[in-house]
């Protein structure tokens, strides 16, 4: 195994989380998620972490209680588990996503709409 750095090859970090409590990761779900233009998901929680690239348009996404940011092509995100999430609400040009479920064995990914 090489020890020295590949020529041609950058690595950067564009997210680093610290999830809040030990997760024992049993299986990620990967799947990519469209959400055609104007169209809102609502306030909404997972039941477990979620990470995501935008691949494609935009969303306007913020968890309850922070400030709202615009996710374009190439940005990265975090929905924590348990935390509601006020918007990821597609801009007028849709957004195509991948979102990576991160999993406890046999545990499937739910969503949930608060009232």
């Amino acid at each position: 195994m090489p020890t020295e750095p590949l020529s041609g090859v950058t690595r950067t970090v564009v997210l680093n989380v610290e999830l809040p409590t030990a997760l024992q990761t049993g299986h990620v779900e990967v799947r990519r998620i469209t959400v055609q233009p104007g169209t809102g998901a609502g306030l909404h929680v997972h039941n477990g972490p979620v990470f995501g690239t935008i691949e494609s348009g935009s969303a306007v996404y913020e968890i309850e209680g922070k400030a709202a940011t615009t996710l374009k092509p190439g940005d990265v995100f975090y929905e924590p588990a348990g935390i509601r999430i006020s918007r990821f609400d597609a801009t007028d040009e849709g957004v195509t996503f991948l979102g990576y479920f991160l999993l406890e064995a046999g545990q499937e990914s739910e969503l949930s709409f608060p009232g």
